[in-house]
């Protein structure tokens, strides 16, 4: 058996109160629930499972000695260039939550796997586009530009399982939890 597997911050219900107003006015955009709103770390991708008790083992190590820390959302962005295929909500510039992710990608190279291809972008997506307006999603983007949450305190991140639905949202499970103690 296998697991599809992430590393992420789960996102405070006051800081998900302030996003899910945000999430409208865009035709094509298949908007996130509540529940499934979080800030990847990193993507780990399927894994059987000696490879994933190998990879929590690897997350608990590289994390130990990292401190909790604020952080606050701020911004919005596409990925897919011309063609977008995501909304998200960004996360102001934070040397802990770089350091964080760094920790996470450490992890993944320790169970051999391939290296992230894509600098992390720290983001909270909130829609998955089908056949959006360029302008629609370009308007959302900067009527969002100066948008920010209050801080929020980072005292652990999650190693989760993610289930793919054909008509409906993933369902994600917490795998593990991984407490700041630095």
């Amino acid at each position: 058996m296998s697991l599809r597997l992430f590393a992420a911050l789960s996102i405070p219900d006051y800081v998900a109160e302030r996003l899910l107003p945000l999430m409208k006015g865009v035709g094509g955009a298949k908007w996130r629930p509540r529940e499934n709103l979080h800030l990847t770390l990193r993507f780990f991708g399927e894994l059987a499972e000696p490879v994933a008790e190998d990879l929590d083992s690897e997350l608990e190590a590289a994390t130990r000695h990292h401190k909790p820390f604020d952080i606050r959302l701020k911004g919005a962005g596409t990925f897919g260039g011309a063609d977008p295929h995501a909304l998200w909500i960004g996360a102001a510039s934070s040397e802990p939550l770089t350091q964080l992710a760094a920790a996470c990608e450490k992890a993944a190279r320790r169970v051999k796997l391939k290296p992230e291809p894509h600098r992390f972008t720290p983001h909270v997506t909130v829609a998955y586009l089908s056949g959006a307006s360029l302008d629609r999603v370009q308007r959302f983007e900067q009527e969002l530009a100066r948008f920010e949450t209050p801080p929020f305190r980072v005292e652990s991140f999650g190693l989760y399982s993610s289930m793919t639905r054909k008509s409906a949202p993933s369902l994600y499970r917490l795998e593990a939890e991984y407490p700041l103690l630095g």
